[in-house]
């Protein structure tokens, strides 16, 4: 099993930036790429961004968050970051971090960060 554990939520004002971490603890070997994904009050969750995690390489955003937000790791210490700038009120949400394996649908999830950002 995979365990994922996020830290770095908070509030923060519109325009501002805030960087998330997701560190991977347990079968890390099996997890082929891992992501973000979002859930706002009342809301589906929603992808945000991912990324295969050996190579560094098919980074994926969603529209919404192109040229504002940045994923990357550190697969040394088996962490995934998230790069949030020009934050806007729409991004309120608990911010969740996934992990899958290879050929598999995200099946290992965080317990998720609140991330606030007022106007």
């Amino acid at each position: 099993q995979v365990q994922l554990a996020e830290t770095g939520g908070g509030l923060v004002q519109a325009g501002g930036s805030l960087r998330l971490s997701c560190a991977a603890s347990g079968r890390t070997s099996s997890i082929y790429a891992m992501g973000w994904f979002r859930q706002a009050p009342g809301e589906e969750r929603e992808f945000v961004a991912d990324m295969l995690v050996r190579s560094g390489t098919g980074t994926n955003y969603a529209d919404s968050v192109k040229g504002r937000f940045a994923i990357s790791r550190d697969n040394a210490k088996n962490v995934v970051y998230l790069q949030m700038n020009s934050l806007k009120p729409e991004d309120t949400a608990v911010y969740y971090c996934a992990a899958r394996p290879y050929g598999k649908k995200y099946d290992s999830w965080g317990q998720g960060t609140q991330v606030t950002v007022s106007s």
